[in-house]
């Protein structure tokens, strides 16, 4: 191999090694690994900026941000603390059912909207329900960051990498409604009974503490009702843009941005609120992670590695179903799911091409894979690194390995489920 693609393996390993152990911030890391691409020439500004094979992918970029703006203004509106709330409210302040109710609460959202947006909206009243009920919070924040990971699997909107998949694989809104939210719907059930094995014994049910929760009035919550009939409406016309996609010719990029602007020019706030919510250090980290992995598909190193994987899984692809669900879910426990789809979607659409309608149950052994693995540990997503951050700051602090012995347990189930799923549904 020449020169150039071992300096450029070098800086690619070393930028995951980083992000990894989290010893510099990753949108650092990207963005100074997408520089160094560039000084050794293995991309140029062509590249990175109008190449649909090795530039950034503006779909995923844009998708994300549109959807950022939607979500930020209806923050505004208060209708996440309203359904907290009177989910507490109607389990009558016991424990283990306010911790099932906003489990399903979570993971219905993290379907529609980013699993880091949900999770920040829903800790802070989780906070304050635990605390009129003078319990732990921590067994609800761990269950609400895991569900967030099954819940974001079942769309494409759900959780980053499925955009990435989505589009790599010319994957629909409707492809993942159909192929992953029945099982998802599943595992959903499955991990409610294993909440209940997990922390039943963590979880008290005081009454006199009871009276607290129902004092609340989740209609207080609500701070600006005409913004959140503006906001459901657009966020309603913004989905169904996307179940429509094959009507309407509009790429998922496009709805959210015309959504977003939409709800922008109609909600009425100032410039600062409609996008103080936008995770910009999220967009350019993503930027760089796609300069990154482009450069690699430059110099030939992904066709280079998908060819063998080629050779080796030949027609067998339950096997590589199996094998890409598996390994998908332990590596994304060890680093972030988002770099490693954004590396593993190009190699999959090799093996994929190759193989045709047979081998495309790949993409969904790797959403699976990749989305679930990321409940692993605590380093496994980023909303379970947001969600440790929110319960430091507020006294209660979640040790990496706290975490990590409730998400091995829960990733192993939800995984292992997801094999006889694979076999049933596309190779029996």
């Amino acid at each position: 191999m020449t020169i150039q693609i071992w300096l450029a393996l070098a800086i690619f390993v070393g930028a995951y090694l980083l992000i990894a152990t989290e010893k510099v911030p990753r949108v650092t890391v990207a963005l100074v690994g997408a520089a160094l691409m560039v000084i050794i020439g293995a991309t140029d500004d062509h590249g990175i900026f109008f190449s649909e094979d090795s530039g950034i992918d503006w779909n995923v970029i844009f998708l994300l941000l549109g959807m950022m703006i939607i979500v930020g203004i209806l923050q505004h509106s208060g209708v996440f603390e309203y359904l907290a709330i009177w989910a507490a409210k109607r389990a009558h302040g016991r424990p283990f059912l306010i911790l099932v109710m906003l489990v399903l609460i979570t993971a219905v959202l993290s379907a529609f909207l980013d699993n880091v947006t949900t999770v920040l909206l829903v800790a802070p009243v989780t906070l304050l329900i635990c605390e009129r009920l003078g319990t732990s919070p921590i067994p609800f924040l761990i269950a609400e960051v895991m569900a967030s990971s099954i819940g974001g699997t079942a769309t494409l909107i759900g959780d980053p990498p499925n955009i990435i998949i989505a589009s790599r694989g010319d994957l629909t809104f409707n492809d993942f409604l159909a192929n992953l939210t029945p099982i998802i719907a599943i595992l959903l059930a499955v991990f409610i009974g294993l909440c209940w094995l997990l922390f039943r014994r963590q979880l008290h049910h005081d009454a006199t503490r009871v009276a607290r929760i129902m004092a609340l009035d989740e209609r207080e919550a609500i701070r600006d009702i005409p913004l959140l009939i503006k906001s459901l409406t657009v966020l309603g016309l913004v989905l169904a843009g996307f179940v429509l996609r094959p009507v309407i010719g509009l790429e998922p990029a496009v709805v959210a941005l015309l959504g977003a602007g939409l709800l922008a020019l109609i909600a009425r706030l100032e410039p600062r609120k409609i996008f103080a919510d936008v995770e910009w250090q999220t967009l350019l980290f993503f930027a760089g992670l796609f300069i990154m992995v482009g450069s690699l598909v430059n110099l030939g190193i992904i066709d280079t590695i998908g060819e063998t994987a080629v050779a080796i899984v030949g027609d067998n692809y339950f096997g590589a179903s199996v094998g890409l669900l598996a390994g998908s879910a332990l590596l994304s426990g060890i680093v972030d799911n988002i770099p490693y789809v954004a590396t593993l979607a190009p190699l999959t659409a090799d093996l994929v091409n190759a193989g045709g309608a047979s081998a495309e149950p790949l993409w969904w052994a790797l959403a699976l894979g990749a989305d679930l693995g990321g409940n692993a540990t605590a380093i496994g997503a980023s909303a379970n690194i947001v969600v440790l951050g929110i319960a430091l700051r507020n006294g209660h602090p979640i040790s990496f390995w706290t975490f990590t012995k409730y998400g091995l347990i829960v990733t192993a189930v939800t995984v292992a489920l997801c094999i006889p799923y694979l076999w049933l549904r596309y190779f029996a």
